[in-house]
């Protein structure tokens, strides 16, 4: 493994060797938008079927472009999905195992503090074949509360506005992601450019717009806040179509939707206003995170497919045809960077060693189907029903998740069984057995622990504490005790917890620094000193 990312560490530091250009002249390229959505659910698209939820603008992109319905994401939460997408390879070969938090609990978790700037990236591969580039809108390859963080351009963005970076950098307002990147797409209207923007929608804290509050104010309250921010984004994708075609390059740019992984856990219970301090607002909590699956198992943090599972829309004029509904190619995040750079003209070599496939021929309609198998690893919590899987293998058809020593495992043909109600694991033990080895081999390969240059050494100008066992055992008792998975700890939480233990309220108190009823993951891993 070593010797693999010294290889790409030597391609990348070369100035273009890494790719070799080729035939088609820049001015025929097409531009590329990807369109990236947050907890946006299988489910939460008209077009799939829901029942109330409208989005006119997917719907549109749907039927000018083909919806690929089997398309997954490699991790079920946002710093390793978004890092898979980037690289084209699993994000559990640069240790980022779940989502960049607070060093302290980055380095609990044997995590780094921010996404190797040495990886391979598609938008530098981009660059170096002659795009311009930029990243809008959600970053969270590093964290808020880490300093010192590789800024975008070190991945090779000529430009970016982003929320949910480094302590050091400015926040850019959710709410403007799309006017900001179609003001790069009326600027670099000459091509061809790349542009990621990385919506805020549907993650928490919810924070609708007015307008889209007031359009869904017959729905009761859950309904009417998830409805509207399911509306915000989907005018924020009609923005981007709307500037494509004003800037006159709309035929020439490949647009695609999808979504970082499945819908958040829907609170049984209502807080109050909750604050997301790396997108500095505030809004509503989990309680009204209603959003939908389609009828897949599980939701976000699971391994079974309502977690790994998105929509996934691609919209190429003149290549990929219209209105079709794909049920049958298995694309994935880590084959976007091969596919894209094919798309672009950009040929990589032999050695760049990633672990996507190049499945542009599925743009363009025709049958393929990916020869490599699909590996997934899951470090986060492992509760029941549907969170206790920590790797997942799928090969054509069969998918097979399992605990990270085997003893529990269940076997699923997606083929006829895309909701895996039907656990097939005793009648294919020869199918189990390959499975199990295929996912035991490839998560051998995996790197122990992150790379010390991913580290970091300072936090707000103050040494970062280093991980030790009390820091990681509450990291650990933290996913134990959060039941409803919203980072934040609840006084009734902390003493279901400690089994309603002696003091406990004042003990809370003492971890609710600034005094909003709840514990952050923060405020939990690292308690005050007095």
């Amino acid at each position: 493994m070593k010797a693999t990312l010294t290889l790409i560490a030597i391609l990348l530091l070369a100035p273009l060797p890494a790719l070799r250009a080729a035939t088609p002249a820049l001015a025929t390229r097409p531009n590329i938008v990807f369109i990236y959505a947050d907890d946006w659910g299988w489910g939460d698209l008209s077009c799939h079927g829901h029942p109330w939820l409208k989005t006119p603008n997917l719907d549109r992109l749907a039927s000018e472009g083909t919806d690929f319905q089997q398309f997954n994401v490699l991790n079920p939460v946002c710093s390793p999905s978004r890092t898979a997408a980037l690289t084209g390879m699993y994000p559990s070969r640069f240790s980022v195992h779940q989502h960049f938090a607070a060093p302290a609990q980055n380095h609990a978790r044997n995590m780094p503090d921010w996404l190797d700037p040495k990886a391979p990236t598609l938008p530098r591969f981009l660059k170096q074949a002659g795009y311009r580039t930029a990243h809008f809108g959600k970053w969270h390859l590093t964290n808020r509360d880490t300093s010192g963080a590789p800024n975008p351009t070190a991945y090779g963005y000529d430009e970016a506005k982003v929320f949910n970076g480094g302590a050091e950098w400015p926040s850019a307002d959710l709410h403007a992601t799309a006017e900001d990147a179609a003001a790069f797409i009326k600027a670099s209207a000459g091509g061809p450019f790349f542009i990621n923007v990385w919506l805020h929608e549907s993650h928490t804290p919810h924070v609708p717009t007015k307008e889209s509050m007031e359009k869904w104010k017959h729905l009761d309250e859950q309904q009417q806040v998830y409805a509207a921010v399911i509306t915000d984004g989907d005018n924020a994708v009609g923005r981007i179509l709307a500037q494509l075609k004003e800037s006159g390059v709309d035929d020439n740019t490949l647009v695609m939707f999808s979504s970082d992984n499945g819908p958040e856990w829907t609170s049984k219970i209502k807080q109050p206003a909750v604050a997301d301090k790396d997108a500095g607002v505030q809004g509503y909590d989990t309680f009204y995170s209603v959003g939908s699956t389609g009828g897949l198992r599980g939701r976000k943090r699971s391994l079974f497919e309502g977690g790994v599972r998105t929509p996934f829309i691609v919209r190429w004029p003149g290549h990929t045809p219209a209105g079709v509904k794909n049920t049958a190619t298995v694309f994935t995040a880590v084959d976007l960077l091969p596919t894209l750079c094919a798309a672009a003209g950009a040929t990589l070599l032999a050695d760049y060693k990633g672990d996507g496939e190049n499945l542009l021929a599925a743009f363009e309609g025709k049958t393929i189907t990916r020869t490599r198998p699909i590996f997934w690893e899951w470090l986060g919590n492992k509760t029941e029903p549907d969170w206790w899987p920590r790797l997942a293998v799928r090969e054509g058809a069969w998918k097979l998740a399992m605990t990270d020593d085997a003893k529990r495992l269940e076997l699923h043909r997606l083929s006829d069984d895309r909701a895996e109600a039907k656990d097939m694991a005793k009648d294919h033990p020869e199918i189990v057995a390959r499975l199990t080895k295929l996912a035991l081999d490839w998560k051998a390969t995996l790197p122990e622990k992150p790379d010390a240059a991913c580290i970091s050494t300072t936090d707000h100008g103050n040494a970062t504490p280093k991980p030790t066992k009390a820091t990681t055992n509450r990291a650990r008792a933290f996913e134990r005790w959060d039941t409803n998975k919203d980072d934040f700890l609840t006084l009734e939480e902390y003493k279901t917890g400690l089994k309603n233990g002696a003091n406990l309220e004042a003990r809370f108190k003492i971890f609710d620094r600034n005094g909003d009823g709840k514990v952050s993951r923060e405020e939990f891993v690292i308690p005050p000193t007095k």
